[in-house]
């Protein structure tokens, strides 16, 4: 689940979202990244542990006080936010994963299968490894610096979608991570999508004019993943 998924989710409005995303991954990344407190931007931060340690260096810049008074503490309260959506995503896989061991329709095969679905790892990536024989972006070869991803993603998925190798794309980890978060997507023409609240992609590698090629079959997850998870503002 993207943050702003995640916000509207708690209850908060549309617009609360589109404000608590555009400060984490703009303003504040900003701010930390001149800073030298980050390279790039807040998304590459997954631990809520390590995350924490830095909201704390981030709360004493003086912009960030400067411009947090002035907007009735909104900047930290994004910051909790963005903190308490990274505690529950940690704890999403080991839920997910409790559900499929604890599931007594799935035969022991079955539960291994899913688990491993879950993870990016067995039938799924060997699945994806074929297919794409590379990243499905970059074309870079090396399998173990690539990551098995979900298009639509695996808790909105039914099994068969979960291993359906269509609904994956083969990624390096700056790439993962930003189609995860609904920081790009793919247009019906294969063509990247950029959000505007995702900062300088460019220092993560990620360029305008990249683009996939995929079939007919990898149609309506990627529609999904436009109208369900990318940050289209």
């Amino acid at each position: 689940m993207t943050f702003k998924r995640w916000i509207n989710v708690t209850g908060l409005s549309e617009s609360s979202a589109k404000k608590y995303s555009s400060a984490v991954f703009g303003s504040i990344s900003e701010w930390a990244r001149d800073a030298n407190l980050i390279d790039s931007s807040l998304i590459e931060i997954s631990d809520p542990q390590e995350f924490k340690k830095l909201a704390v260096q981030i709360q004493h810049l003086s912009i960030f006080r400067e411009r947090n008074e002035k907007g009735n503490n909104m900047y930290s309260s994004a910051l909790n936010k963005y903190h308490e959506y990274l505690k529950e995503a940690s704890d999403e896989l080991e839920e997910d994963i409790e559900k499929i061991i604890t599931d007594r329709s799935y035969t022991e095969t079955d539960k291994l299968t899913l688990v491993k679905s879950r993870i990016g790892q067995g039938d799924f990536r060997s699945g994806l490894v074929g297919y794409w024989n590379g990243c499905a972006v970059t074309g870079y070869k090396t399998p173990s610096m690539l990551i098995a991803s979900h298009i639509k993603p695996w808790r909105d998925s039914d099994n068969l979608e979960r291993l359906d190798t269509y609904n994956g794309l083969l990624l390096t980890p700056n790439l993962d991570k930003a189609f995860d978060s609904g920081f790009i997507s793919f247009d019906s023409r294969g063509k990247i999508l950029i959000s505007e609240v995702f900062e300088t992609p460019k220092m993560l590698g990620i360029e305008a004019d990249m683009k996939i090629k995929f079939e007919s079959a990898h149609l309506r997850y990627l529609e999904y993943h436009r109208d369900v998870v990318y940050l289209d503002y």
